[in-house]
């Protein structure tokens, strides 16, 4: 990750944990969430803190990261387009590769070298974990209640507002006539009214 920067808060210097195996560390961090961390339908909004506890253990391969926190997405309901808050628990544990060992991963052939996550200058880079767990877990769909009605389909209506919503339907084999009521009310009679008067 050639884009890693030191002063971010997604970035952590592995010389918290140091490169013995079984050495350990634990920490609190405040980070900014990076942006587009969701989808067009919802996301954790750019900027925003996410208080995240981490836990770095040092083994051969490269470092061990434990990471639990919280985040709080916005999106909108897909039945009636109500704001929508759903809480993210973010739980993941994840194994940042020394370069070297990614270099002897070549070496030995391991096709799995490209989808690891690596250490860049001694530099954890956060974020591409936090997406990786974050995105997958929001919700596809998300509701503002399991039973939302949603909206009107004739005047878009919120039908939770007012449960007893409803339009008189027209049969449609008398939409023709309901064009001319506007006349016939007019002349004081109904259409039907009229062709009743002709047959008699």
């Amino acid at each position: 990750m050639n884009t890693t920067q030191p002063g971010s808060s997604l970035v952590i210097d592995t010389k918290e944990v140091g490169r013995r195996p079984g050495s350990m560390a634990s920490l609190s961090r405040t980070i900014e969430a990076p942006a587009d961390l969701g989808t067009d339908v919802i996301a954790v909004p750019e900027g925003q803190e996410i208080d995240l506890d981490l836990r770095l253990e040092s083994v051969v391969e490269g470092v061990l990261v434990t990471g639990t926190g919280s985040a709080v997405a916005t999106g909108a309901c897909v039945r009636c387009l109500t704001e929508v808050h759903p809480t993210v628990d973010i739980r993941f544990q994840e194994l940042f590769v020394w370069p070297d060992r990614v270099d002897h991963h070549r070496e030995v052939g391991d096709d799995e070298d490209e989808e690891e996550y690596r250490i860049e200058n001694e530099l954890i880079d956060l974020e591409p974990v936090l997406r990786d767990t974050v995105v997958p877990s929001l919700p596809f769909q998300p509701v503002c209640r399991e039973d939302c009605p949603g909206l009107c389909s004739q005047c878009g209506a919120r039908l939770a507002d007012d449960p007893d919503h409803q339009h008189d339907v027209i049969d449609p084999r008398w939409a023709a006539l309901e064009v001319l009521r506007p006349l016939a009310e007019t002349a004081g009679e109904s259409p039907v009214e009229t062709d009743e008067g002709k047959r008699n």
